[in-house]
């Protein structure tokens, strides 16, 4: 069983608006949001192998809110340009990279690219608001088979 668990990050401000998009930080509410979808998500008992964010401010702090409220120590973290600026396709060879011992990977990014994966994936069509979490249990024993074997359940969870 593999459990993929796909994160749209916080919301994100907009007042700097020289600010270049990748460095975008999260709103107050952006950082609650998060923070509350971290005790959710540990109120579920949820332990992850590994956690993948895109590079951009806003993503890295959603990541690392939700990392601390799992006690996944910051440093773990690994930054993929894929889940900024990346494709479907690109996601899908990023999940195909992942180890085998790794059960449960959660990916940390944007829309529309998350939702568009959520559709290739369990072929449903969802939107992901901020801070909302998809979580896909495939039953298979091979990330690269991820796509290909049953997806076994998709569930949504927003903060």
């Amino acid at each position: 069983m593999k459990v993929l668990f796909l994160v749209r990050h916080g919301q994100s401000s907009w007042d700097d608006v020289k600010s270049a998009d990748r460095d975008r930080p999260l709103t107050d509410k952006g950082k609650r949001d998060a923070t509350k979808m971290g005790k959710r998500l540990a109120e579920s008992e949820v332990a992850l192998d590994m956690i993948v964010s895109s590079p951009a401010t806003r993503a890295l702090a959603t990541a690392a809110t939700i990392a601390r409220k799992l006690d996944f120590k910051r440093k773990h973290i690994v930054q993929d340009e894929r889940l900024y600026g990346g494709q479907v396709d690109d996601l899908l060879q990023l999940i195909e990279e992942v180890g085998g011992n790794h059960k449960r990977v959660m990916l940390v990014g944007h829309n529309p690219l998350l939702s568009e994966l959520v559709l290739r994936l369990a072929d449903k069509d969802v939107n992901l608001p901020t801070c909302a979490v998809a979580v896909l249990r495939f039953d298979t024993k091979s990330w690269a088979k991820i796509g290909r074997n049953k997806l076994e359940k998709v569930a949504i969870k927003y903060s």
